[in-house]
């Protein structure tokens, strides 16, 4: 089993710690990928158009400056840097040090930044988004996906891939059709249903939790995740079609 998360919007910055080296994080091919959009996030986060082409406000410049220094910047795991609505869902502190050592091992975060991480790996908090387009690395969506495919490929090999990436996420990388499930959450009332937004985050957050630490085997089938999520939700399964995955939908009452 390998969960595909989102990286959150916000980051939680270490106190303390040495800064990030690219040798300590994994996937190493993709270093020479990371060094350059590093450079360009340094480069656009000094230039007086820093906010609009990062398409955040001036609310956030600490931030925004914090990406010019992020060679110097405490690293700490991506476990403690990523926060918001699905990582207080996964609760990750809040598991027994089996079920952390599954989640470093079965989670990899597809990232703007650093391409690809596993929840283990040493990063500093930073500002970037997948929807970014940086003068030098193009819209960071494409720029990732034309190396993202060889190392995650190799990475899930043989695996079930549990995708809850946001869709801007999941343009980074197209994950095997034939043994990847996509997870998407709706909200039902009087029996229409709708596409939520803040309870999707916390729902896919809430099921990577169960899915860790849970009894019993890993799913490695779709039917076994669909199985594995009815244990606490109310769940259907659509069927891969062609180059499309699987879909696994969790249907909330509204």
């Amino acid at each position: 089993m390998l969960i595909l998360l989102p990286p959150s919007e916000g980051k939680s910055a270490a106190a303390q710690g040495v800064p990030v080296s690219l040798d300590d994080l994994h996937f190493p091919e993709l270093n020479p990928s990371r060094e350059r959009v590093l450079q360009a996030l340094r480069d656009v986060s000094a230039a007086a158009d820093a906010h609009e082409v990062l398409g955040v406000g001036a609310s956030l410049r600490a931030e925004v400056l914090r990406n010019t220094v992020l060679h110097t910047e405490p690293a700490a795991p991506a476990h403690s840097i990523y926060t918001g609505v699905l990582y207080d869902a996964l609760d990750y502190n809040g598991m027994t040090p089996a079920q952390r050592r599954k989640a470093r091992e079965q989670i990899v975060v597809v990232s703007a930044l650093w391409g690809a991480v596993r929840f283990g790996d040493p990063i500093p908090a930073y500002r970037l988004a997948m929807s970014v387009t940086l003068p030098g690395a193009g819209r960071l969506g494409s720029f990732w996906k034309s190396v993202l495919d060889a190392p995650l490929r190799a990475h899930s090999e043989g695996s079930l891939i549990i995708d809850c990436r946001s869709s801007t996420y999941a343009s980074a990388w197209t994950s095997p059709a034939e043994r990847t499930v996509a997870v998407n959450v709706f909200s039902e009332r009087d029996g229409k249903r709708t596409v939520v937004s803040h309870f999707a985050k916390h729902t896919r957050g809430a099921l990577a939790r169960h899915l860790l630490t849970r009894r019993g085997k890993a799913p490695s089938t779709p039917e076994q995740l669909l199985s594995a999520a009815s244990e606490a939700w109310r769940a259907e399964l659509e069927p891969a079609s062609g180059k499309k995955p699987a879909r696994l939908n969790l249907v909330l009452d509204a």
